[in-house]
């Protein structure tokens, strides 16, 4: 008897480690982004993350309303996009408030914002995205690979972020040797 429940504890252990293993693949720089459908509060449809923003570079971000961190984040977020959105920057900010659409939309128009904004009202992202809590954000390349994982608020409009999202945009910057300044004499 004492076998029998054995071997059967085992069978059913290999049958959730075949079955559920990939969803618990690491979450980590390098790795691809995990796929995820999520309401699109702006239509009301359901989308596909890896289908909806293919050859972006998109900042994923996850928060809530009631976050007084994300409050701090959106902001510089906002800006960021503005700035590179025309480049093919895009930012999928997904909300895990558990409630209707209404709060998040309402938290929208508060801040301004006019990037994405999803929900997903099982909290499933964050199972899959491994969170430590809200907001945690994965930037990610046209691959969707992840480039850069940061848990808590940050600053995605500092000269830094933006550089980095230009290089994985294309944008070539110039180095110091492209600024050497040449006098009228030496062009000729």
């Amino acid at each position: 008897m004492v076998v029998v429940l054995v071997l059967a504890g085992l069978g059913i252990g290999v049958w959730v480690l075949t079955h559920v293993g990939q969803e618990t693949a690491r979450v980590e720089v390098g790795a691809a982004a995990p796929d995820l459908r999520v309401v699109e509060l702006a239509s009301g449809d359901t989308v596909d993350l890896r289908a909806r923003y293919k050859g972006k570079v998109t900042l994923l971000n996850i928060w809530a309303t009631w976050c007084v961190p994300c409050r701090q984040e959106m902001p510089s977020m906002q800006k960021a996009y503005a700035r590179l959105k025309d480049e093919g920057f895009a930012i999928a900010a997904v909300s895990i408030d558990e409630g209707g659409p209404e709060d998040v939309q309402a938290f929208a128009r508060e801040f301004g914002l006019t990037f994405d904004i999803l929900q997903d009202r099982s909290g499933r992202i964050s199972t899959l995205y491994q969170t430590t809590g809200v907001p945690e954000s994965f930037l990610l390349d046209k691959d969707g690979t992840i480039i850069k994982r940061v848990i808590g608020a940050h600053d995605w409009s500092s000269p830094a972020n933006i550089s980095l999202i230009e290089r994985l945009l294309g944008h070539e910057r110039p180095t110091p040797a492209d600024s050497v300044v040449v006098s009228p004499e030496e062009r000729s």
